[in-house]
C-alpha cells in the first residue's frame, strides 16, 4: 500500500501538457514520421535502381 500511496502522490506533482501542446508535439511526430517516410523512400528507390543497373551491366 506504500508504494500505491507514493504513486498516487507523485501523480499529484505531474505537470500535464495542455492541449495546445499535445496538439503541437502530435503535429511534430506525425510531419516528421512522413518526412523520414518519404526520405527512405526515396533513398530505396535510387539505391535499387543503381543496383538494377549494375545488375544489368
Amino acid at each position: 500500500m506504500k508504494f500505491l500511496k507514493s504513486v498516487v502522490q507523485e501523480m499529484k506533482l505531474v505537470t500535464w501538457p495542455t492541449f495546445k501542446e499535445n496538439r503541437h508535439d502530435t503535429g511534430t511526430v506525425v510531419i516528421t514520421s512522413i518526412l523520414f517516410g518519404v526520405f527512405f523512400g526515396a533513398v530505396d528507390w535510387v539505391l535499387g535502381t543503381a543496383m538494377n543497373w549494375f545488375v544489368k551491366l
